[in-house]
């Protein structure tokens, strides 16, 4: 049993409240290896934000979870090491599938824990989330849980079509679970193709689908019956349309790729909605930055010579994130 107040890592119930409190919201970046985990810690650190190093399944068979935890460790000493005195940094598992997985998370040092029932019968759903909190609490983790579908595809979530939570049932729902966090469906997907082209419109300049908008009236509703409540948004990539147009330009194929305007991740930050979760943002960034390396520089076979400007790409779109769409910044 590892303690992750023993990595000097912190759960998520105080930087929710103050979230909350003063209208912004925490950034939960997934991350898969150590480019992707330096830049998140120094955008953090530079900005002076509190943030979430989020783990999939997919992420924690990758990248191993006793690396992880050590990774996790490393990155409190990082953030020390650039003049963050004290990091508020929490790992947290994303989508955990079990009560197996998400005690195994527990067990190995994760702060937060998320258990996604969604799928399951409404009943069940509150069984299997409870039974989440009952284990996670003895060890002062904390517990994000979900009601509603995400349509969308991200590693081994896969949903084809999204229902949005239902404002009537997020009471019973959190009061029963016990859950600390909700994350919530108001029209959210996951991975780089959020919406399918049939439920968008074109901008007739530019030929770009335009998404339809956030359902802000079920979150408003939900509020109403949860004041003060943590809420989550997953999904929420905005899929920056230069990063699309570097990848196709270089060789890449995504076509019709799109996300969510940042005005609306604006506007839901300033309200209980604490934590947004963004991954394919930075896996684009990540991507496009390899691909224009290797086109200008064909001759390069060092792993360090491409992982290096795609690593500066990435830590440039978290401060971006963190200050102009969040609004975390220096409130670590």
């Amino acid at each position: 049993m590892v303690s992750y107040k023993d990595l000097g890592l912190v759960n998520t119930r105080e930087m929710f409240a103050k979230a909350i409190n003063g209208g912004y919201a925490i950034p939960a970046f997934n991350f898969n290896n150590m480019e992707q985990l330096q830049a998140i810690v120094k955008a953090a650190a530079e900005t002076n934000s509190p943030v979430i190093l989020q783990v999939s399944s997919g992420a924690r068979k990758y990248a191993n979870q006793t690396l992880l935890r050590y990774m996790a460790e490393g990155a409190v000493h990082y953030a020390k090491e650039l003049g963050w005195e004290k990091p508020q940094i929490c790992l947290h598992l994303d989508h955990g599938n079990s009560f197996e997985l998400c005690k195994s998370c527990v067990d190995f040092g994760f702060s937060s824990v998320m258990i996604d029932g969604s799928a399951l019968p409404y009943e069940e759903n509150i069984a299997l989330t409870k039974q989440v909190v009952d284990y996670a609490h003895q060890y002062d983790v904390t517990v994000e849980a979900e009601l509603g579908v995400l349509a969308g595809v991200e590693d081994e979530v896969h949903a084809e079509e999204s229902h949005y939570t239902k404002p009537e049932e997020v009471i019973d729902f959190s009061t029963r679970s016990g859950c600390d966090s909700l994350a919530i469906s108001i029209g959210t997907s996951h991975g780089a193709y959020k919406f399918k082209p049939e439920q968008c419109t074109r901008d007739p300049k530019t030929g770009r689908l335009v998404p339809p908008p956030l359902a802000f009236d079920v979150l408003d509703a939900i509020m109403e019956k949860l004041p003060g409540f943590p809420i989550v948004l997953h999904g929420s990539s905005s899929v920056p349309q230069e990063y699309v147009d570097i990848i196709n330009a270089h060789g890449g194929n995504l076509p019709d790729a799109v996300g969510i305007p940042e005005e609306q991740l604006r506007r839901a930050a300033k309200s209980a909605v604490c934590k947004i979760n963004i991954d394919s943002d930075s896996r684009l960034a990540m991507t496009a930055a390899i691909r224009l390396t290797f086109d200008e520089h064909p001759d390069y076979f060092d792993p360090r010579k491409y992982l290096g400007p795609a690593r500066d790409e990435m830590e440039k779109l978290y401060k971006h994130k963190i200050i102009e769409v969040l609004g975390s910044n220096d409130k670590a």
